[in-house]
């Protein structure tokens, strides 16, 4: 795909001015997607903490996306809600709130009333006990730290680098629209990319981290000056912070201001530039966004210049406005297709209604495998598998009764015990699992009774709850489908 010129560079914008910008830097709500938008975030709404608790797993450490994992002070998780809706909930460390009132109704409420296509949304909130959460919408594609510093198949194209200069301005700049102005320690980490590969940013970062905690916790080599100064923050300090973004998205390098003034001073600008984008930019395009930032890195506030000027900046610089953000990132996309023929087992597994699943499972039994309740009572006689009998039937009362942990328990020494694969055992202990919050070893066990069974619907569908859990969406869909596959093939081989 060529390059493009963009269609606002022959436009001569004055910042100060919102009559002269290009509709692209309006306000959304003028052109419609704004109400698009509103409908498709939920509205801000305090969740109770057992809802949280069961949307995570019971907060388990495999529902973690934190990218410092469970050293950061403050731990983010991938969670499930009720509905089907995943989310990124923030559980904020001990008697970081303690007034549960300021936290939901002055920090909280305000930040969940914003609602913008560039942002993260925040849907909701708890605050119980000593225990304060955030809920926002959940992004799959990472963060711009990992495509920037960590990438694994190919660096951030330069068009989708400037793209993401671009929407974090838009965010800021709806933010301010609506006096959010301040926004602590921007960095690559609060900028995320949702599942069509279009770069938000995190409203985490509208909220401190506690009451009385610092604003900045990053390096103070990336911190402005004023905060250093005098502790305080001022939306200067944003546009500050802006600026050490675009050196990462220079550079490809998390580079401390002072170094790349330095480098920009000396007018040694390709000792800045990451070399993995030789041959994807216009020098001239690249100079503007080195003195944008600059401009953004003065060390006094009133030289920075504000959120118009850096959206002026940037809008001409887009050179492929009409690439989707997948296509520029190589990012794979899935069209999800719902299963046609489902059984009740397989509707309950696809709206994770995990109640509904151990009836059917209860009521199924071991009619899937037969002849092997037969094969057992024939055999009796023995002690040993009189022994799995009374093994099995354990396991059974434990399961019936919801007492997963002891299910697990019996199951296991069955599995031991008998000579060849049960699918029902697996299926049940994969079950069990699943409620025990062990989604890895839940799907370990339904893969199991794959196995046994190689086309059974079953099987399948308590893969893809498994895979769910695990927040593999695209695979627990794959996976119901299978099963919906098998399950007609089965319906057609009874009617023929």
């Amino acid at each position: 795909m060529g390059c493009l010129h963009s269609k606002t560079t022959h436009l001569h914008l004055s910042p100060d001015d919102p009559s002269s910008l290009p509709d692209t830097h309006k306000p959304d709500s003028a052109n419609g997607d704004q109400a698009e938008l509103e409908a498709q975030a939920p509205v801000f709404k305090e969740y109770s903490l057992d809802e949280l608790r069961k949307a995570t797993n019971g907060f388990s450490s495999e529902c973690i996306v934190s990218e410092s994992g469970e050293k950061a002070p403050n731990v983010v998780y991938r969670g499930k809600l009720d509905n089907n809706r995943l989310v990124a909930v923030k559980r904020f460390s001990k008697q970081s709130w303690p007034d549960a009132q300021q936290f939901v109704q002055v920090e909280a409420v305000g930040v969940g009333k914003l609602r913008h296509k560039r942002l993260v949304n925040l849907v909701g909130c708890c605050a119980e006990g000593d225990e304060r959460l955030l809920v926002a919408e959940y992004m799959p594609n990472d963060t711009l730290s990992k495509h920037l510093f960590h990438w694994d198949k190919k660096p951030l194209p330069w068009e989708m680098r400037v793209r993401v200069a671009y929407y974090i301005a838009q965010a800021l700049d709806h933010c301010n629209i609506e006096n959010r102005k301040i926004y602590h320690d921007l960095n690559a980490y609060r900028v995320l990319f949702d599942e069509d590969g279009d770069p938000r940013l995190s409203t985490f970062g509208l909220m401190k981290n506690s009451r009385d905690g610092k604003s900045y916790s990053t390096n103070l080599a990336y911190t402005p000056p004023e905060f250093l100064r005098t502790g305080r923050v001022i939306p200067e300090s944003v546009i500050y912070s802006y600026g050490t973004v675009l050196l990462d998205l220079l550079s490809g390098k998390h580079i401390p201001p002072s170094h790349a003034l330095d480098l920009i001073r000396e007018k040694n600008v390709l000792l800045l530039m990451d070399s993995s984008l030789e041959g994807q930019y216009v020098n001239d395009d690249a100079t503007k966004l080195v003195e944008l930032a600059s401009k953004c890195l003065q060390s006094e506030a009133r030289d920075r210049g504000d959120i118009k000027f850096l959206l002026t900046v940037v809008a001409p610089l887009q050179k492929q406005k009409e690439a989707a953000s997948h296509v520029l990132m190589g990012l794979p996309r899935n069209t999800v297709v719902v299963p046609t023929m489902l059984s009740p087992l397989g509707k309950a597994c696809a709206r994770m209604d995990l109640t509904a699943v151990h009836d059917i499972l209860l009521k199924t039994g071991y009619k899937d495998e037969e002849g092997a309740e037969n094969e057992l009572s024939f055999q009796e006689w023995t002690q040993q598998v009189q022994d799995m009998l009374n093994t099995k039937k354990f396991g059974d009362i434990a399961f019936r009764d919801k007492d997963f942990k002891n299910a697990i328990e019996y199951y296991s020494k069955l599995v031991a015990m008998m000579s060849g694969p049960s699918a029902t055992v697996f299926a049940r202990r994969a079950f069990s699992y699943l409620m025990n919050g062990q989604a890895e070893l839940a799907l370990r066990d339904a893969m199991q009774a794959q196995v046994c069974i190689p086309e059974w619907p079953t099987a399948f569908y308590l893969q893809a709850l498994a895979l769910s859990k695990l927040g593999m969406e695209t695979d627990a869909q794959d996976m119901l489908n299978d099963g919906a596959a098998f399950e007609a093939k089965r319906h057609n081989t009874w009617r023929s």
